[in-house]
């Protein structure tokens, strides 16, 4: 187990998660998630629940968060799903963790992939819940089995 000095006892069981679980608890990605949201800036923050959004169905937007995320996506029409600055201002962090909790539900693959954006935003580039996260969502990644094909696609 990792000794770390710190006042901050959820800086002592993230940095335990990271280096004794072989898989990250469940509700500490939806955590970190919130505390980059935090920290970033709103056109960040947009991209973001932008990413989120996408895998989820109507019905999920609305029971998510107290639908809060289906009037940011009906407010610029469905098929134009993009989340403007005031809108991510409206977002706290109990609702991007209600939507990652959800999302990981539908998508893993959707969560895994917010590693990219939070990597590419030179502001997160100091954010030490940035590196833990993308940390994490790469070691999840990595330990998955890759789907080999889609049952649900006739096609493939």
């Amino acid at each position: 187990m990792t000794t770390v000095h710190t006042s901050n006892p959820l800086t002592v069981a993230l940095s335990d998660a990271v280096t004794t679980t072989p898989q990250p608890p469940g509700d500490l990605v939806p955590l970190l998630v919130a505390k980059v949201y935090e920290e970033a800036p709103p056109a960040v923050r947009g991209r973001l629940l932008e990413h989120l959004l996408k895998p989820l169905s109507v019905l999920s937007l609305a029971a998510v968060a107290n639908g809060i995320f289906a009037r940011i996506t009906f407010s610029e029409g469905w098929s134009k799903l993009q989340v403007n600055a005031e809108d991510a201002r409206s977002v706290a962090a109990g609702d991007v963790v209600a939507l990652v909790n959800h999302v990981q539900q539908v998508s893993v693959q959707a969560v895994d992939g917010l590693s990219k954006i939070v990597a590419t935003s030179p502001v997160l580039a100091g954010s030490a819940a940035a590196a833990l996260l993308i940390t994490l969502l790469s070691k999840r990644a990595m330990q998955r089995t890759p789907i080999a094909g889609n049952d649900f696609d006739p096609i493939a």
